[in-house]
């Protein structure tokens, strides 16, 4: 029961890390990281596999690259409608994706 509450967690401190790193993407608090990473999360269940699907080919041509692109999509929509979390550019999304998923592992890593 206490390893989703652990991975919640940590998602939001990698959301506050990445707004640490990127330019253009804040989170104006902890709180705010909380609920931007259960939206995440959530978005990341149901619209993630959707878009995957629809870009496949493209993923396919660019050897997975493509992926980082669907995961600023995902981050720039969840952005748009939460209060204390904004993404300023799409490269921003983009760069932001890259980088929550190689300090998001780092910390799971680490800490779970």
């Amino acid at each position: 029961m206490i390893y989703p509450l652990l991975h919640w967690l940590v998602s939001a401190l990698s959301l506050l890390a990445t707004a640490y790193i990127v330019p253009g993407f804040k989170i104006k608090d902890f709180s705010s990281a909380l609920i931007a990473a259960f939206i995440i999360g959530l978005a990341n269940i149901v619209i993630r596999p959707i878009l995957l699907f629809l870009t496949f080919p493209i993923n396919i041509l660019t050897l997975g690259l493509f992926t980082f692109v669907v995961d600023g999509v995902i981050l720039k929509m969840c952005a748009a409608v939460l209060k204390g979390f904004e993404i300023s550019s799409w490269m921003a999304a983009i760069f932001g994706a890259m980088i929550l998923a190689l300090v998001g592992t780092i910390l799971h890593l680490l800490l779970i």
